[in-house]
């Protein structure tokens, strides 16, 4: 998509952050930058004016004007050559960020908010965002600075072949090698013997290591032929899906997830997995989805 990249701010340390990557990712592109505030008190009928007894510049829309312009200079410093608007809109964050991923190439979040972005992650408008917005979403987290690969997690799924092109025109636009994790095991949480140690299930490991090898490859091969000038590194990793992913993240810029997957990544909808990025990642996240037209 040729649309903006739209980042939501909230006044919080976290979300300046995220206007830096976000301004960076406006870059990349080659599109211009939203800096948005969703402002809810309209709604809610009390006074957005100075108060009588306060100081002339006081009241909660100056305080949005405030912090929208500190939001626009941050991104105007981070990178001089993009375009930036700021938008003041009316309405609750969740409801605001998803209608603006309509017509965004990518929605950018901190991850923990105050004000308009209460509990911004690991709360309900991330995760919504994540679940339910019609383009990509970047959450940023962890080391936001990091100059590490870009890490995509790798299903096989047809879902999942989303987050892998993302991943590469990232990895390409960054400059950077592309590592393709794709866990699997054969486990249970739970042995017979000793709950503590997890049992193998099946036979014919190797065979089944094979078969997982095969997968990885064939989910890279044809973005592989897109994109020649990224280095890509497979990592296929006997572990569980959400300890691998989390440890993948230690040395990297981006890890980019789908939205939904399967086999090595069955329920990755933000259920366990994705989830656990968000709350435990060491580096940003970026979720997509595979079903938007």
């Amino acid at each position: 998509m040729n649309g903006p990249v739209v980042v939501g701010v909230d006044g919080s340390t976290s979300a300046l952050a995220a206007v830096e990557i976000a301004a960076r990712e406006a870059r990349l592109r080659g599109v211009g930058l939203q800096v948005v505030h969703a402002f809810i008190w309209p709604s809610l009928h009390v006074s957005l004016g100075p108060s009588p007894v306060g100081p002339a510049d006081g009241g909660l829309r100056n305080a949005a004007d405030k912090l929208l312009s500190e939001a626009v200079a941050r991104a105007r410093e981070t990178e001089p050559g993009v375009e930036v608007t700021e938008h003041l809109v009316t309405g609750e964050p969740l409801t605001v960020l998803e209608a603006r991923s309509r017509e965004a190439s990518l929605v950018v979040v901190g991850s923990r908010g105050m004000g308009g972005f209460i509990g911004l992650l690991v709360g309900s408008t991330a995760v919504h965002l994540a679940a339910h917005g019609r383009c990509p979403v970047l959450v940023v987290r962890g080391d936001a600075g990091a100059t590490g690969s870009v890490v995509v997690a790798v299903d096989g799924s047809p879902q999942g072949d989303a987050a892998v092109g993302f991943a590469f025109a990232e990895a390409s636009a960054r400059g950077v090698d592309l590592v393709a994790v794709h866990a699997w095991n054969t486990w249970t949480e739970r042995g017979d013997d000793d709950p503590g140690h997890p049992q193998n299930l099946v036979d014919g490991i190797d065979r089944m290591r094979s078969a997982e090898e095969r997968l990885l490859a064939e989910a890279l091969s044809g973005w592989q032929d897109r994109y020649p000038d990224v280095t890509v590194h497979r990592r296929l990793v006997e572990n569980r899906i959400r300890q691998a992913l989390i440890e993948a993240t230690e040395q990297a810029q981006l890890i980019v997830v789908g939205a939904r997957g399967r086999g090595g990544f069955t329920g990755l909808l933000l259920g366990s997995v994705s989830q656990a990025l968000l709350h435990h990642g060491h580096c940003p996240v970026a979720v997509v989805r595979g079903d938007v037209s």
